[in-house]
């Protein structure tokens, strides 16, 4: 491939037909591959040679959509997984086990959360949360001799954080670690973390990436650009017996993480996607680089309507110039963020309850990030059992409102939440 703008790959990469073929990506909804002897398959088997032997590892439609997240992203490699659930797990369990500590921003999807502070704890590994404000020292002060990663998101979900990419890099390898960032609400189209520091990239693509809510999926990136063969982590650097002894640093270069993580960790785990969904997939990232474009100017004029209107208390968006991460997000995501964004009601949980349920356009469902636009009040749904007080110690303030903003006409959006509003 030609070295095309990120726009242009969007459309291009990952899939170039030959004469005659499909001009379409095509869906190989098959499960098995035949070959004609089986010295050829043995060959794959010890990867000795590349080929499609089950789609639980490899499939002809979900490669060439990795490979077009990993040109997105700037990245020697990309595997798609089953959730962004999935595509978080495996990003760790690649690196970490039983008797490991990693350290993540505070801010971050509170599904990953638990899977931090619960799941992982079951398995052995322990996390430190840290305050994504925190300076480089303090950070430094976390780190253990047994740290293996720090994780972070580039925007938070849903408080809208602005991580420092690069002073999280820089603490990271100080410290002969790579940096791990969630850059699902920013995509490549606005940030590449890989160009701050960043070592891997994961998302959740049932997000911006799918764009219709139609399809759950994640995917790991590997950069490339990390050396796993510092000592620290013998899990690449070091012979898999499940693989004849294979040394997956010296076998596989740059691409070392990657292919531990599928052939090891995608083969024990079966997190794979269906073929089907990554054809749907792939569909929604040929548009993204224009639906992340009227996402962010829509949330950006929507929220400085929200900012002038006497009904509302606060808004949070990290576009708007009094976004206390304002200047985070101009160095990191210039053209934009997302089109998340949250804000408070004057009058607090019973205003805010009333504006929602008042609300045409605008659907409440328990998803952000596609092309329609969408509602959610925590204190009322997620976070209903707890009161006023509980709700501020987790975080969730009584009134917010979390709103995705779709790709609609920006009028009708404001005018939706301007007729909800006379109602309060």
């Amino acid at each position: 491939m030609k070295n095309y703008h990120i726009n242009t790959k969007c459309i291009q990469e990952g899939y170039t037909p030959k004469n005659g073929e499909s001009r379409v990506l095509p869906i190989y909804q098959s499960t098995t591959y035949k070959y004609d002897s089986s010295e050829h398959v043995g060959k794959l088997f010890d990867l000795e040679e590349e080929g499609f032997f089950y789609t639980r590892l490899a499939n002809p439609t979900v490669d060439c959509v990795e490979k077009k997240i990993a040109a997105l992203e700037g990245g020697v490699g990309a595997m798609c997984t089953s959730s962004g659930q999935a595509a978080s797990l495996i990003a760790i369990l690649n690196i970490c086990g039983s008797g490991d500590h990693m350290i993540s921003s505070a801010a971050i999807y509170g599904g990953t959360t638990n899977l931090f502070a619960v799941t992982l704890k079951k398995l052995g590994v322990e996390v430190t949360f840290v305050d994504p404000e925190a300076t480089e020292e303090e950070l430094q002060k976390a780190i253990r001799e047994n740290t293996k990663l720090i994780f972070a998101e580039t925007l938070a979900n849903p408080a809208l954080v602005v991580t420092d990419i690069e002073k999280f890099a820089t603490v990271a390898h100080k410290n002969g670690i790579p940096l791990i960032i969630d850059n699902t609400f920013a995509t490549p189209i606005n940030c590449r973390p890989f160009e701050f520091g960043a070592d891997i990239v994961v998302h959740s693509t049932s997000k911006y990436m799918d764009g219709h809510a139609v399809v759950l999926g994640g995917v790991i990136v590997d950069s490339g650009n990390f050396n796993w063969d510092n000592g620290k982590f013998p899990g690449l650097s070091t012979p898999d017996e499940s693989y004849h002894g294979m040394i997956y640093t010296k076998a596989c270069g740059k691409s070392a993480y990657i292919v531990k993580a599928r052939v090891q960790l995608m083969r024990d785990l079966g997190s794979s996607p269906s073929p089907n969904s990554a054809f749907l997939l792939n569909l929604g990232l040929e548009t993204l680089h224009l639906r992340m474009e009227r996402h962010c100017s829509n949330a950006l004029t929507v929220a400085k309507w929200l900012e002038e209107n006497d009904k509302i208390a606060w808004v949070n968006y990290p576009g708007l110039k009094s976004s206390k991460y304002y200047n985070l997000a101009q160095k990191y995501m210039p053209n934009g963020t997302c089109g998340v964004i949250s804000f408070g009601v004057k009058g607090g949980r019973e205003a805010a309850v009333k504006l929602m349920d008042h609300l045409k356009l605008a659907a409440i469902v328990v998803h952000v990030a596609d092309a329609r636009t969408s509602v959610l009040h925590p204190a009322s749904t997620t976070h209903r059992q707890l009161t006023d007080e509980q709700l501020v110690s987790a975080g969730v303030a009584p009134d917010l409102i979390r709103m995705s903003i779709g790709i609609e006409y920006v009028d009708d959006i404001i005018s939706d939440i301007e007729q909800a509003l006379e109602l309060i």
